[in-house]
């Protein structure tokens, strides 16, 4: 069985780093937005066997099996847990509930990814222990997948190697095949505020102008991104439009 899993954050702790740019409703707005987008993707893919999603929010897991969907609760607890630990979580309930011979994470905020993307990782998984697909700026994770599913930890909760190498490197050492996915529309995510604004220009790219993500930010986000100098093309200023 290989399964799809989507963990999404609960609704009142989404996106924290993007508060500077919305309000709370408006975050939580953002987040249904990728996941109508997120939903509308995954179910034209039928690599997987089952395409669960992981949220504590009952109005998440009302729209994902509107979607046709898989939607469990997640159970929050205090102190909150590591995000590490919320990724085992899921993943174990995809092994003891739906007797997965791998498991494949994607997450909320890869706004680009496309379907023939989900297709590649699941035709690497059949040659594979473990896929990875970096994130474009963080060296951060945006898609894995393990074969089988416990056959390496991951290391989101490292405080101090980014995910991406601290896996890489514990997959080096314990042997294990594995294959690197490079897709910059699979890589990309939204995190801070200069992906919000890279995201919305990648978005016309790539003629996603009907995505429910688009027509959230060409509404509501009052941001431009300008170069700081002439010379250097990695430091941007951001002001705010009228």
């Amino acid at each position: 069985m290989s399964i799809l899993l989507i963990p999404i954050a609960p609704l009142s702790r989404t996106k924290s780093r993007l508060r500077d740019c919305f309000p709370k409703e408006l975050l939580k707005d953002l987040t249904i937005a990728m996941f109508k987008d997120l939903a509308s993707k995954v179910i034209n893919v039928d690599c997987f066997d089952q395409k669960i999603v992981y949220c504590h929010n009952s109005e998440i897991l009302e729209l994902a099996e509107g979607y046709g969907l898989i939607g469990i609760k997640e159970k929050l607890t205090k102190p909150r847990k590591s995000f590490d630990e919320v990724i085992n979580d899921l993943n174990n309930i995809a092994i003891k509930e739906f007797n997965a011979l791998n498991t494949i994470f994607t997450f909320l905020d890869v706004i680009l990814i496309s379907e023939n993307n989900l297709k590649d990782i699941c035709s690497l998984m059949e040659l594979n222990q473990l896929v990875v697909c970096p994130a474009i700026h963080s060296a951060g994770i945006s898609i894995f997948g393990r074969s089988p599913p416990d056959i390496i930890p991951t290391h989101f909760s490292d405080p101090n190697i980014p995910s991406f190498v601290a896996l890489i490197t514990d997959a080096q050492e314990r042997k294990l095949k594995y294959s690197v996915y490079d897709s910059f529309r699979a890589g990309f995510d939204i995190d801070i505020k200069q992906d919000l604004l890279l995201g919305f220009e990648y978005l016309k790219l790539f003629n996603l102008n009907d995505s429910e993500t688009f027509k959230f930010l060409k509404n509501n986000l009052k941001l431009a991104l300008q170069k700081r100098n002439l010379k250097n093309n990695r430091e941007f200023k951001i002001s705010k439009t009228k």
